[in-house]
């Protein structure tokens, strides 16, 4: 059943800083995850995405700052503590020589599951879609079938917060979609998600992105406000029957609501950056009548992620 208490925050944490001898993994990170959400955590490998992820977990504990998860300090979780979070790490952990059952037979038996554990395993490889595979050496799976037998070893004491390390990490594209079916899932089924990857474009199913880089938290924003973040506001293509003139562009630049220089794209066809599309472009369809112009299209564009990461990457670097 849904948790359709979203209320209150499983993750808070205030200027978290780890260091390795001199070098600053993690630099002064604060954030909360909403309970129900699915927090997307995006950057580069080597970021400090990991570091990051295990000083929540309670495995590093931080050089400094202060970290509550589920109302708890990480470093002194009691075993009940450890019960509520499931923790998916990036490697394979599993006993290859063990076959799919007898793997999560034992997660189960390390967690203390016990009533109706038949029943719960079952019901696991049916999510993870291995349930013809059970008595298969987890040795011989493919890389994807170890990553889906990880994550049904991950929840088989049915967790409420789950930190997932790279989970779709050498993944195909198809293969990658397929995961965050079951992450959406999961959501569903009242599970918070901590999902830190390095594939920019997976911010489009989080509810919430923290951008690293260098080991630095750049923003927490919801997928479309790192978008209005990375271009200064929602892009606008128009494309006219008419050239447009440089009067007509100097024209549409003075509304209220465009945001800087208009792009051309070519000589019938703009992008204009504005507040909000949906308000914008009704008062840009009647501005460039004024002008003279006949439209033939007008939308609100989205830009990939791929595009939206290099400009905040680009800002940052500018800005240092």
């Amino acid at each position: 059943m849904k948790n359709k208490n979203l209320s209150g925050d499983v993750v808070d944490a205030q200027n978290l800083t780890k260091t390795f001898g001199q070098e600053v993994a993690v630099d002064s990170l604060t954030l909360k995850v909403p309970r129900g959400s699915i927090f997307g955590f995006i950057g580069p490998s080597g970021c400090g995405k990991t570091t990051t992820v295990r000083m929540l977990t309670g495995v590093h504990k931080p050089t400094s700052g202060q970290v509550s998860v589920l109302g708890k300090n990480p470093t002194r979780f009691s075993k009940s503590d450890r019960e509520k979070i499931g923790y998916l790490i990036q490697n394979f952990v599993l006993y290859p020589e063990l076959t799919v059952w007898e793997n999560l037979n034992f997660a189960a038996s390390f967690y203390g599951v016990g009533l109706f554990r038949g029943r719960r395993l079952n019901k696991l490889l049916d999510f993870v879609e291995l349930k013809d595979d059970k008595r298969k050496l987890a040795g011989a799976l493919s890389g994807c079938m170890k990553r889906r037998l990880s994550l049904a070893a991950t929840l088989v004491h049915n967790p409420e917060l789950l930190f997932l390390d790279e989970p779709t990490a050498g993944i195909d594209p198809l293969l990658r979609r397929k995961f965050w079916d079951y992450f959406k899932e999961l959501q569903a089924q009242g599970h918070t998600l901590f999902v830190t990857t390095q594939y920019v474009g997976e911010a489009a199913y989080c509810d919430l992105v923290g951008v690293m880089y260098e080991g630095k938290l750049l923003m927490v924003e919801t997928p479309d406000g790192l978008r209005k973040k990375a271009f200064g506001g929602e892009i606008v293509q128009i494309k006219t029957a008419e050239r447009i003139e440089y009067e007509n562009r100097t024209n549409l630049e003075r509304l209220p609501f465009v945001q800087s220089k208009i792009i051309v794209m070519n000589d019938q066809e703009i992008e204009v950056i504005v507040d909000e599309a949906s308000t914008a472009i009704p008062e840009l369809v009647e501005a460039c009548k004024g002008e003279g112009l006949t439209i033939e299209t007008i939308e609100e564009i989205l830009p990939p992620f791929d595009d939206v990461f290099v400009r905040l990457i680009e800002r940052e670097n500018t800005n240092v």
